[in-house]
Formats: C-alpha cells, sequence, structure tokens
C-alpha cells in the first residue's frame, strides 16, 4: 500500500478535504486491512507520480489538529486517476508548476457518488465529532 496516495484518496473523500488524525488513521487501519485489492491500485497509482510527497509539493497541510487537502493535491489525485495512456511515469510536479503540468480537474470526469451516501457521511463524522466536544466537556 502506497501511504502518499492512500492518504490524498482518504482526505479527497471528506467533503471539505479535512480529516482529524483520529479519523484519518482510523480510514488507514480500514484499508490497510481491507486486501490486496487496495494496496495493488494504490501502488498503480503511485507509479504515475513517483516522487510523491504530499507535504513538500504542498499537496496536504496540517492545520488545526488534522490534515487537509490542498487543490493541488486534489489535483495530482485526478491526474493519477485519469488513465492517461502515457507508460512511462512522471515526476511529481513541484507546488509552483502543479497548475500547469497537471490536468484540470474540471477537464477530468469524476466518478459518480450517490448524494445520499454522502450525506449520511457527513451526518457520522457530525455526530463523531458532537461527542467528542461532548466527551471533552465532560472530562473538564
Amino acid at each position: 500500500m502506497n501511504f502518499q496516495v492512500t492518504v490524498l484518496k482518504i482526505l479527497a473523500a471528506y467533503p471539505d478535504g479535512f480529516a482529524v488524525m483520529e479519523d484519518l488513521k482510523r480510514d488507514m487501519a480500514i484499508l490497510a486491512t481491507s486486501g490486496r485489492e487496495w494496496a495493488d491500485r494504490t501502488k498503480r497509482l503511485a507509479a504515475r507520480v513517483p516522487d510523491l510527497d504530499t507535504f513538500s509539493h504542498g499537496l496536504v497541510e496540517r492545520t488545526s489538529g488534522g490534515w487537509r487537502i490542498t487543490s493541488e493535491g486534489r489535483e495530482v489525485l485526478d491526474f493519477t486517476e485519469a488513465g492517461i495512456a502515457a507508460l512511462e511515469p512522471i515526476r511529481a510536479p513541484l507546488v509552483e508548476d502543479a497548475t500547469s503540468a497537471i490536468v484540470a480537474p474540471s477537464q477530468v470526469p469524476l466518478p459518480a457518488q450517490p448524494a445520499d451516501r454522502a450525506k449520511r457521511r457527513r451526518e457520522r463524522r457530525e455526530r463523531r465529532r458532537e461527542a467528542r466536544e461532548r466527551a471533552r466537556a465532560n472530562s473538564s
């Protein structure tokens, strides 16, 4: 399993692209134990950008106890998933040239996701967030 690609995929799955470390670790553990298919998929995606480094390329930023995917991170992820016919792996772009070297997200069709599934995910995340806040308040 490729850690860099997995982090980008997890963060991109959140509507605002932000996940607290607890959620990120939980999602990472689920994917890590989900079988060979996920590991093989992330390796194939990572082969498209062999020099991928989420933090030094500015693809992910650390904020408020969690990580947030940047627009450059979404563009790199979209590029890796685009399935362009190039057989040679490419070098991950630097932050300065990321927008010019990568296909714009508007040009790449995104996979459809049912709205009710995203809504349920948001509601679960909100309930977890509220439970954490209640636990913090009760422990004080």
